[in-house]
């Protein structure tokens, strides 16, 4: 995927591997993306570092995670930490184990699901690829709740996920999982699900050239311009009114390690479970915000003229057999689940397709956009 033209510059040295002999080995070993190697510590003794590749495979990955899932379940402190396994499974005779501490992450979640998102710590780090991509920390998307219904939410919040990266490279990439929780008491039975493991901060900085902003004073004037009204409009597409630039709700913002281009944010969005796209039953907006339903799309974007609306419209609609693709190829979701889906997206390009309709959707954006806070 190219990046998009206004970052190309911050990421001539994405991917960077030590040396032309770790790119043959690690080209040698494409079918599991991963190598045992060997660093030497100042000591004499040898340590064995594996390099993965959680986030460049489209696979679906088997995850096991071995802890107290009473005391998971229960959920009597949300600033508890849970002792665990997990070990990733490449293949039938390849995996990797490792202890973890498991937290939970997130407010709404937390609060409405059975199984409620996670933030893994790793006690020994796993790498991404090379030594730039060091692994401590790594968030995990559970299924909120036992079902079908709420396995396809899942598929399809990692599909979100990809729709965005059909735009930019500068976003959080998702590997799907195959979860199977594993009761280390023994006193209940292993659950399997699905799930989504998000690309760490770190990671997506190393791949980027970025750094982390930690302030959260930020507005949307901070933010390229740009990169702001396509995380809008993507928004909008997939009707996600769960977001915002000021706290930073369900963005982070980065900027670039480079001096002479550090002045402004780059916001990268994440979180979509609420969406249109994946129309999840306990996805209700709340009162008071303009819309009733989920599927009813709010523009949130910052006030532009005419022209630079159209501009940005046009560069959706050239990618829109793109974003089509994503969804059509997508091997874990039923095609009713992908005709649902298509048609949803379609309400959205059908009013770029044709000038009235055009004029009139550029007029509801003016109409409704924000000005900058």
């Amino acid at each position: 995927m190219k990046a998009t033209s206004e970052f190309k510059a911050y990421r001539v040295f994405r991917y960077l591997v030590p040396g032309i002999l770790d790119l043959m080995v690690i080209s040698v070993i494409m079918a599991y993306g991963q190598i045992d190697t060997t660093d030497r510590q100042t000591d004499g003794q040898e340590q064995t570092r594996r390099y993965l590749s959680l986030f460049e495979d489209d696979d679906i990955l088997e995850v096991s995670l071995s802890m107290d899932m009473s005391r998971f379940l229960k959920k009597a402190d949300n600033n508890q930490a849970l002792d665990a396994i997990m070990t990733m499974h490449f293949s039938p005779a390849d995996s990797m184990e490792r202890k973890v501490v498991v937290r939970y992450r997130g407010q709404s979640r937390y609060e409405r699901c059975r199984f409620p998102p996670a933030q893994i710590t790793f006690k020994k780090p796993v790498y991404e690829v090379s030594d730039s991509g060091r692994i401590k920390k790594m968030k995990l998307v559970n299924q909120c709740q036992a079902g079908g219904n709420y396995e396809s939410f899942v598929i399809k919040e990692y599909l979100v996920y990809k729709l965005y990266g059909v735009l930019t490279d500068t976003c959080f990439r998702a590997r799907l999982v195959r979860l199977n929780l594993i009761d280390s008491e023994n006193k209940r039975k292993p659950i399997t699900q699905y799930g989504i493991l998000i690309e760490p901060k770190g990671l997506l900085e190393s791949r980027l050239n970025i750094t982390e902003v930690k302030s959260k004073a930020v507005s949307q004037r901070h933010m390229y311009p740009k990169m702001n009204d396509r995380i809008a409009i993507f928004n909008y597409m997939v009707s996600n009114w769960d977001w915002s630039v000021p706290g930073q709700h369900n963005i982070s913002v980065f900027t670039s390690t480079r001096p002479e281009e550090s002045g402004m944010g780059i916001p990268v969005p994440f979180d979509f479970d609420l969406t249109g796209v994946v129309n999840a039953e306990y996805a209700i907006p709340p009162p008071g915000i303009g819309i009733e339903t989920n599927r009813d799309r709010l523009f949130l974007g910052i006030c532009r003229n005419r022209e630079v609306y159209y501009e940005e419209l046009m560069e959706f609609l050239e990618k829109k057999e793109e974003f089509y693709s994503v969804v059509n190829n997508m091997p874990y979701l039923s095609n009713l689940a992908k005709k649902d889906i298509i048609a949803f997206l379609d309400q959205f390009f059908s009013q770029l397709e044709k000038p009235r309709s055009l004029e009139r959707l550029i007029d509801n954006l003016i109409a409704t956009c924000k000005d900058y806070n």
